[in-house]
């Protein structure tokens, strides 16, 4: 199926073939679809995220190495895929993702997914980050919201 979809130009009959393998979430149907989200082509490369987000379970084994791909823009679209995981699952990726990633929008992914499900062991993270990053204006900022939100009271 993967050859398919990367052959495919039809949005609805994409559609079905990502549903087919999310409804699958295999291994195989995972497989079948990391390889797009490196495309060229925009909806593909949304329609494997989404696809992806919607098996997070599935995907999870995949986000460590997606999380050090060497291409920065799967590094990114992958924190939208740990943020369909539990803060005890996603937190651990993406401090290690920040502990190690030199792209500023990269970090700037990660900071935005652990200001929404990050748990407290991200803060010496984050500060570390906040560090390396002290030139960067727009990150600093997203730290400081991330590390507030973390830190306060959880609704």
């Amino acid at each position: 199926m993967g050859k398919a979809l990367s052959q495919e130009t039809d949005a609805r009959v994409r559609e079905a073939i990502f549903t087919s393998l999310i409804s699958s979430s295999t291994a195989e149907s995972i497989e079948a679809i990391l390889p797009h989200l490196r495309s060229d082509d925009a909806n593909l490369r949304t329609g494997a995220l989404d696809a992806l987000r919607a098996m997070p379970a599935a995907a999870r084994p995949y986000l460590p190495a997606l999380l050090a791909d060497e291409h920065p823009d799967v590094r990114l679209l992958s924190c939208e895929i740990a943020r369909a995981l539990s803060s005890a699952q996603a937190t651990p990726l993406l401090c290690d993702l920040l502990d190690r990633e030199a792209e500023a929008n990269v970090c700037a992914a990660a900071i935005d997914v652990l200001a929404e499900i990050g748990g407290p062991e991200a803060l010496p993270v984050l500060a570390r980050c906040a560090e390396r990053f002290a030139h960067t204006p727009f990150l600093a900022f997203a730290i400081k919201v991330a590390a507030q939100r973390i830190s306060g009271p959880r609704g």
